[in-house]
C-alpha cells in the first residue's frame, strides 16, 4: 500500500500487510485497523483516522508531540509503526486497547500528578514533610512544570526549573529535585509515565553546587557556663525547653511534642510513643538528675493532665519550633547552635557525638558519662 492508492482507496477494507487495515466507509472517511491475536482470541483494534494530506518537507506539527500510540491522526508510516508496537505489546500479554486507550483515560498535567501523588504518600509521612512537599513544589516547580503533561516531562525541563535555584538555595534545589523525582515515579506506577524519572542527566547541564559543612556546634567546654547562665536567668518555657533538649539530646520537635503521661518518675523513664519519633518507633530514654530536677521543676506542686504539654506554647499550643532558636539568639548565639545539632553534637568528643540510648537500662560511654555528668551538674542514671 502507498499513500497514492490510500487517496484513491475504493470503499471496503484494504490490508496493508501484518494485520494492518485500511477501512473506507462510503462517505470516503478512512481509518485504521489492526487486527491481532491477544490472550488467544482474536482482536481488532481501531487505530484512527488516515491522514492522506500532503506534508511539507521539514514541516514540525503539533501533533509530531505526541505520542505514537496515543495518536489519532495517522499516516502510513505512522500506521504501520503503531501497529508494530501493539502487536509487541499483545505478544507480551499486555492488552493492546487498554495500551491504545491509556490516552484517553487522561493523563494529568504535573501539578494534577503531584497532588495526587501528596494525596496517595502522604499517610506515610511525617505532617511536616507532607506539608513541605506540596509548598516546596508550589513555590518552585509548578510556575515552569505545572501545567506541562506529566509524560512529556524530560530532564531538560527538570534542569531549567532548577537552574534558578541551584545554588541560591543549594538545600532546598535539592529536595525540589527529590520530590519533583517522586511525582514522576508516581505517575509511571499509575500508567501515565512510560520512563523512568531522569536521573543524572538533570544535574549534566548544572554548575556544581558549594559543599555545606556541618552544623556549628558549641564547644563540650562551653556547656556549663552556657547552661548555668540558662539557669541564672527568667525560666521562660523557652528556655526550659532547651535545657531539657540538652539535658536529654533530643530532637527539638520530640521536646515540643513531650507529655507528661510520657514520664516515669518512679524509673526515671521518658517513654516516647513512635508518633513522636522520627523513625515511627516508640522509644525509652533514661533522665538523669539535671533532667529530673527540670521537669520537677516545671511540674512544681501541680497535677497535670497526662496529655498535657510539658512545654506548652501559647494558649496550649505545641511550642513553636523557633522558640528555642530565639533563646540562642537572645544568648548571642545566631545560627551558631542549630537545634538539630545540639541534641547529639554540643562540642560532645567526637567518640560520644553520635551515641543514643537504645533501651531504657542501656549505659552511656564512660566519657561520655563522665562528661555529660559534669556538664549537667548531674549524675546520668545507670541503674
Amino acid at each position: 500500500m502507498t499513500v497514492t492508492t490510500i487517496k484513491s482507496a475504493k470503499p471496503g477494507r484494504h490490508g496493508d500487510g501484518g494485520g494492518l487495515y485500511l477501512l473506507v466507509k462510503p462517505t470516503g472517511a478512512k481509518s485504521w485497523l489492526l487486527r491481532v491475536q491477544a490472550d488467544g482470541r482474536r482482536r481488532d483494534v481501531g487505530l484512527g483516522a488516515a491522514d492522506v494530506l500532503p506534508r511539507v518537507p521539514g514541516e514540525v506539527r503539533p501533533i509530531d508531540d505526541v505520542p505514537l500510540l496515543h495518536r489519532r491522526v495517522l499516516s502510513l508510516a505512522d500506521a504501520r509503526e503503531k501497529a508494530r508496537q501493539l502487536r509487541e505489546l499483545a505478544k507480551a500479554g499486555r492488552d493492546p486497547v487498554v495500551e491504545r486507550d491509556k490516552d484517553r483515560q487522561g493523563v494529568p498535567t504535573f501539578e494534577a500528578a503531584a497532588r495526587a501523588a501528596h494525596t496517595a504518600l502522604k499517610d506515610g509521612w511525617a505532617t511536616k514533610n507532607a506539608a513541605a512537599f506540596l509548598s516546596t513544589l508550589e513555590e518552585h516547580a509548578f510556575p515552569k512544570l505545572g501545567k506541562l503533561r506529566v509524560d512529556r516531562i524530560e530532564a531538560s525541563d527538570i534542569r531549567d526549573m532548577l537552574a534558578p535555584i541551584w545554588l541560591t538555595i543549594p538545600v532546598a534545589a535539592g529536595k525540589v529535585r527529590q520530590r519533583v523525582g517522586t511525582v514522576l515515579s508516581f505517575a509511571k506506577s499509575k500508567g501515565w509515565r512510560t520512563s523512568e524519572p531522569p536521573g543524572r542527566s538533570v544535574t549534566v547541564g548544572l554548575p556544581r553546587q558549594p559543599k555545606t559543612g556541618n552544623f556549628d556546634a558549641m564547644p563540650y567546654s562551653e556547656l556549663p557556663g552556657f547552661v548555668s547562665d540558662m539557669h541564672s536567668k527568667a525560666q521562660t518555657t523557652g528556655r526550659q525547653a532547651l535545657l531539657f533538649l540538652i539535658f536529654t539530646a533530643a530532637r527539638p520537635g520530640e521536646v515540643r511534642g513531650a507529655r507528661w503521661g510520657q514520664i516515669d518518675f518512679a524509673n526515671r523513664d521518658w517513654n516516647r510513643p513512635a508518633d513522636l519519633m522520627k523513625g515511627k518507633e516508640a522509644h525509652s530514654v533514661t533522665l538523669n538528675a539535671a533532667a529530673l530536677t527540670l521537669l520537677k521543676m516545671v511540674k512544681a506542686d501541680r497535677t497535670p493532665k497526662p496529655e498535657e504539654l510539658i512545654f506548652p506554647g501559647q494558649r496550649g499550643a505545641k511550642l513553636s519550633d523557633m522558640t528555642m532558636n530565639k533563646v540562642l539568639r537572645s544568648a548571642g548565639l545566631p545560627m551558631m547552635l542549630m537545634l538539630s545539632a545540639a541534641r547529639s553534637a554540643i562540642g560532645l568528643p567526637k567518640k560520644c557525638r553520635n551515641y543514643r540510648i537504645r533501651s531504657p537500662r542501656q549505659r552511656l560511654p564512660t566519657l561520655s558519662r563522665t562528661r555529660w555528668s559534669a556538664l549537667t551538674n548531674g549524675p546520668v542514671s545507670s541503674r
